[in-house]
């Protein structure tokens, strides 16, 4: 008897002078990532339903629609695929940017690959936020968006709820991030094989990159975890959190652990891990430094912390997945 298995609904969103072989290459990876998922034949695995989402200028106001609408149901991330020809002033139709800024309020997961990341910047949903984009881009996105973190020379910048990379083809790493979160990341890896596309193995060895619950439906607790993501949680206590979502302390740690399966300390705890780990992979800055930065003041604390999640000491963790050498 067939498995009933939920499901996840994932757009990718469609605009003029998108490019459709990252469209069409998501489709099919997240294709690939059901039929390898179906073998385990588990209803706890979702199948990933894709949707193409397309501004409709002809209404008044303008909205994006689905262009093979399915059942009704949230979106659980939006997929933003690069442009070869690069963005212009004005590329981003009327009704595109209001209709970002309401999915990720409402819980979606926003990802941006290349000019993807500058219509994110657009939105002014990474404003204090990280983020990368496409080298010939970096110099007139610094310019124009001085409130984002540029990190010239990070491939990917995965943030949580707001994820954004640097190369054209970088779309095949986003939708198997999406695979790790989704689907876990062994699924993910047999995605990667099976597509033979490179994928890094370090959310197979030390557990999933960090991945928040967002489409729990609480306004209330999102509104808290939108806000730690921006903060990077580095100076938070119970009481600023629940202040934040208006609740009562003990109201807000009940409804925050059944919204995102985590204590508010426990989630601080992976959200700052998952920042350390991706700035040993890609950065070159002292362990005690990178402590300091996701902050620890006690770097003895950081690197329990950092093994209890991973199974690895920060150092080995960067000897093994790092792609710097680390700063002596």
């Amino acid at each position: 008897m067939a498995v009933e298995r939920a499901v996840a609904e994932l757009g990718v969103l469609i605009y003029p002078g998108a490019q459709m072989a990252a469209v069409h290459g998501l489709t099919d990876l997240f294709g690939v990532a059901n039929r390898i998922a179906a073998e385990h034949q588990t209803a706890q695995l979702p199948l990933l339903r894709v949707s193409h989402w397309q501004v409709d200028n002809a209404q008044a106001p303008a909205r994006c629609y689905d262009s093979h609408p399915g059942a009704d149901r949230a979106l659980v991330a939006v997929l933003i695929p690069p442009s070869i020809g690069g963005f212009t002033e004005g590329q981003s139709p009327a009704g595109l940017i209001p209709w970002l800024r309401q999915q990720h309020a409402q819980g979606a997961t926003l990802g941006g690959v290349c000019v993807g990341s500058i219509l994110l910047a657009e939105s002014g949903l990474l404003d204090g936020r990280s983020a990368t984009t496409h080298w010939t881009s970096t110099k007139s996105f610094a310019e124009r968006y001085p409130a984002i973190k540029l990190l010239a020379d990070t491939p990917i910048v995965d943030d949580g709820d707001l994820i954004t990379t640097a190369g054209l083809m970088a779309w095949s790493e986003l939708g198997l991030r999406m695979v790790d979160r989704l689907l876990g990341p062994s699924i993910a890896a047999s995605t990667a094989r099976f597509l033979v596309i490179e994928h890094s193995d370090s959310a197979s060895q030390c557990g999933s990159n960090f991945a928040p619950i967002l489409s729990h439906g609480d306004a209330s607790i999102l509104k808290v975890q939108h806000w730690l993501q921006s903060t990077g949680a580095t100076d938070v206590s119970l009481t600023a959190m629940a202040e934040r979502a208006g609740l009562e302390e003990r109201t807000f740690l009940r409804r925050f652990r059944a919204a995102t399966g985590l204590k508010p300390t426990e989630y601080c705890q992976h959200l700052r891990v998952g920042k350390a780990r991706e700035m040993l992979e890609f950065t070159n800055g002292t362990i005690d430094h990178i402590a300091w930065t996701v902050g620890y003041a006690d770097a003895s604390a950081f690197r329990a912390t950092f093994k209890k999640i991973t199974g690895q000491a920060p150092s080995d963790y960067r000897t093994r997945f790092g792609v710097t050498p680390p700063r002596q």
